[in-house]
């Protein structure tokens, strides 16, 4: 089921991004930027200096649960939600880390791309700016609450972007990827060296992404964590 969920957020980004906002406005709220001050109480997982409030973490498994029940209706299990939620909050607290030992800093124009980028803000392809306010206010978020919430959300894809960048591909699985086009019969020059960029850009992303899950491992491993299941 957890493959499932995985596969429902690429499918439906925007969605998954609203119910992460809820709790992420919660999180700059009650917290600050990276997330000090919580009283031990209401802790449901720390990551290193940083923390998840048990209020932050009910309002991302409400979301997820309504969200996923209606996506994944012969697969779902409340257990899983509860595993998949606290697992997604501490991953993004350990890029937020990695992001800040980086060095990694987002400034005012990079913001103000990414967001004059989101599709949910365009009108025939322009960025509007009352449909920006509709929005966050129909999401009860202001503009500079959503902005310290796109700031993060852009902090740690730069970072697993500087990780996947620094993967290249050895001779040998090179020549692996492009030999897989050779099996496939085509007498098409261009479309022979198409399917050969295609097939090493495959074998590259699928390298990639086994860094970035083996950087995150390695990142959880060097942050102290602690999980209190018993507050899930």
């Amino acid at each position: 089921m957890i493959k499932l969920m995985r596969e429902a957020s690429h499918d439906y980004p925007w969605l998954l991004k609203s119910i992460m906002i809820i709790l992420a406005a919660a999180f700059v709220i009650t917290m600050g930027w990276w997330g000090f001050g919580e009283q031990p109480g209401s802790v449901v997982a720390s990551v290193g200096d940083m923390t998840v409030s048990q209020d932050e973490f009910k309002r991302a498994y409400e979301n997820s649960y309504r969200f996923y029940k209606d996506k994944l209706p012969g697969e779902f299990k409340d257990e899983t939600i509860k595993q998949f939620v606290v697992d997604q909050l501490v991953e993004n607290r350990v890029w937020l880390i990695a992001a800040k030992t980086m060095g990694l800093s987002i400034s005012d124009e990079d913001l103000r791309d990414a967001i004059m980028q989101i599709p949910e803000f365009q009108k025939n392809g322009t960025f509007e700016p009352e449909l920006y306010q509709r929005i966050l206010a129909a999401n009860h978020l202001t503009p500079a609450l959503f902005e310290a919430i796109e700031t993060k959300e852009l902090l740690t894809n730069r970072a697993r972007l500087m990780v996947a960048d620094a993967v290249t591909l050895t001779p040998s699985e090179l020549a692996e990827a492009q030999a897989l086009t050779l099996r496939q019969p085509e007498n098409d020059p261009a479309k022979v060296a198409l399917a050969k960029d295609r097939a090493v850009q495959d074998v590259l992303v699928q390298k990639q992404q086994r860094a970035l899950m083996a950087y995150t491992q390695s990142l959880k491993a060097s942050i102290p964590i602690k999980i209190h299941r018993e507050l899930l």
